[in-house]
């Protein structure tokens, strides 16, 4: 099979019934199989899938491994040339995976590539979770060509020609299977959130490109299994920030030119400075009276220190070794703290954005 699209579900048997429909009719006539893993769901998602989409092959795990778990093991069972991970949330646009499929089958050199991501209720905006392709700041901030913080651009075609990016995003993300074995899927510690940034990061350590395909459109309603109120939800993403920070931050050091040495403290010392502007988010919590996600940030840390994996000096003098002498481009990595750039010029970030990246 040359392409296997497959759903992770979790207890969203609604938004199955609403988005299958659409997304097998786009399947038709292509080399192209749809999947639905379910995560030990509650809510009679399986038994839904067998009455009303009988066609569709069905895994089911026997509990909730989250994201990555979920993935990890539902993909191990699959047997395709390109895998698409997709939220049960995304509704297609027609023809959308074509050029996905074409854009990987011309470009070698890529590991994943994603779709331009809309909002679902605002069709003609960028959707929060991965817009046109995502970046990383200095600090490991997460943010797209199309979404800064909370500010959201609208899509006036400005962001229409393929590009590589840092990272593409995890709603709708297809990975060449031979890459996702090599790197062994999703790091299982994260659970949920995060963990595609840091999977494309890890694949542009291994020499791999990430794009972003505009081409190719779906629309994404998010927020189907964490509301972005959710503690849970915010725990996640500062645990799961450091953890990505320590798997790849010294590796990327040393790919750019820096000793192992001298990488292992630059990567010590910005982790630091990330801890400490974390505590910072925490103080503003507790300032605003919301000792909910005050208590989740400190609860991240705590978890973040029981789960890391520092990378020694040794381990960074095997991976220089392994580069051979060649330093690797890292694309979409900013160079400075996007927070602040955002705060200063506001709704002039995504202008501002666009020039840096065209003088790079």
């Amino acid at each position: 099979m040359k392409t296997a699209v497959v759903i992770l579900n979790w207890n969203t048997k609604d938004y199955l019934k609403e988005f299958i429909p659409l997304l097998l009719k786009s399947l038709e006539g292509m080399d192209a199989e749809l999947i639905v893993a379910d995560n030990a769901s509650t809510d009679g998602s399986v038994e839904m899938l067998h009455e009303e989409f009988p066609m569709i092959r069905t895994i089911v795990l026997d509990k909730n491994y989250g994201f990555t778990g979920g993935y990890d093991k539902a993909l191990k069972q699959v047997d395709a040339d390109y895998l698409v991970l997709i939220n049960s949330d995304i509704e297609v646009a027609p023809g959308w995976l074509s050029p996905l499929v074409e854009w990987m089958d011309s470009h070698p050199e890529n590991a994943a590539c994603a779709p331009k991501l809309l909002s679902y209720y605002a069709r003609d905006t960028f959707e929060y979770a991965g817009a046109a392709g995502g970046m990383l700041d200095a600090y490991g901030y997460p943010f797209c060509r199309g979404r800064v913080m909370k500010l959201v651009e609208k899509d006036n075609g400005q962001y229409d020609s393929p590009s590589n990016v840092f990272w593409a995003t995890g709603a709708c993300l297809m990975v060449r299977s031979s890459v996702w074995k090599a790197l062994g899927g999703l790091d299982e510690r994260f659970f949920a959130h995060m963990e595609e940034i840091d999977f494309c990061w890890r694949a542009q350590l291994s020499g791999w490109k990430i794009s972003v395909v505009p081409s190719s459109v779906v629309y994404h309603l998010g927020g189907g299994t964490l509301p972005s109120s959710s503690p849970m939800k915010l725990k996640l993403n500062f645990r799961n920030d450091l953890l990505m920070l320590e798997n790849n931050l010294s590796k990327s050091y040393v790919a750019l030119g820096s000793s192992p040495e001298g990488a292992y403290k630059q990567a010590r010392a910005l982790i630091f400075k990330r801890k400490a502007l974390d505590l910072m988010s925490a103080a503003v919590y507790i300032a605003k009276g919301d000792f909910k996600s005050f208590k989740a940030v400190f609860t991240a840390h705590k978890e973040y220190k029981r789960l890391r994996k520092i990378a020694s000096v040794d381990d960074l003098r095997m991976y220089a070794a392994s580069l051979k002498g060649q330093r690797i481009k890292i694309d979409g990595w900013y160079p400075r703290w996007i927070v602040w750039d955002a705060f200063i010029k506001d709704v002039k970030i995504f202008e501002y954005l666009r020039r840096h990246e065209d003088s790079n």
